[in-house]
This record gives structure tokens, C-alpha cells and sequence, in this order.
């Protein structure tokens, strides 16, 4: 599985960025795709789950402002970022939790190679 986030840049706060993440390779074997963001400095950090039905779930710090989707062939989540505000600023990154069962089971994390987003205030 190979993961590429796209869509971060400067934005003023108070605006809106969408971040998307594509997979390509074996995605009917992902079970759910995660978004993280790391600040200078700071410990990487949840920032919102889907799952393969689509159920979703956020971190307290963007609920309200970010909805993750999901599109119909399940290959490309987005992360749409509302009311921006300046501690939002890091490297936004999407993860997949992959698990596939068959004669063996293998469960691996795939990583994209994350995207940055500055919010000015």
C-alpha cells in the first residue's frame, strides 16, 4: 500500500485547507485510515479516524472544525479543515491500518510522507 497526501499549504486563520490522502496497492485490505499531524517540537498526534463502513471519530482539538470523507471507491480520504487557527500549523500525515486475512494474516501500518499546513494569524 503506498499512501500520498496532497493539498497542504499557508493559509490565513479563520480559513479552510482539504487534504487528501490516496492509496494505491491492495486497498480493499485497508480497514481504516487515520490523519495525524505533528507540530515542531511536539509529540505526533491523533487527529480524526474513518473506517472502512465509514464511521468516523475526531480528537476533542478539531471536533466541530474537520470532517473526514471518504470517496466511493475507498481509495481517497480527505481531511476538510475549517476555522483554521494558527495551532493547527504541522505536518499533516494519513495512516492505513491494513489487515488481511487469508492462509496467514498480516497486519502492517502504512505511512504517507505527509504534508504541511502554516496558518497565519
Amino acid at each position: 500500500v503506498q499512501l500520498v497526501e496532497s493539498g497542504g499549504g499557508l493559509m490565513q486563520a479563520g480559513g479552510s485547507l482539504r487534504l487528501s490522502c490516496a492509496a494505491s496497492g491492495s486497498v480493499s485490505s485497508i480497514r481504516a485510515i487515520e490523519w495525524y499531524r505533528q507540530s515542531s517540537g511536539k509529540e505526533r498526534e491523533l487527529v480524526g479516524k474513518i473506517t472502512s463502513s465509514r464511521s468516523t471519530n475526531y480528537a476533542d482539538s478539531v471536533k466541530g472544525r474537520f470532517t473526514i470523507s471518504m470517496d466511493n471507491a475507498g481509495s481517497t480520504v480527505y481531511l476538510q479543515m475549517n476555522r483554521l487557527k494558527p495551532v493547527d500549523t504541522a505536518v499533516y500525515y494519513c495512516a492505513a491500518d491494513y489487515l488481511e486475512l487469508g492462509s496467514e494474516t498480516v497486519a502492517a501500518r502504512y505511512w504517507g510522507q505527509g504534508t504541511l499546513v502554516t496558518v497565519s494569524s
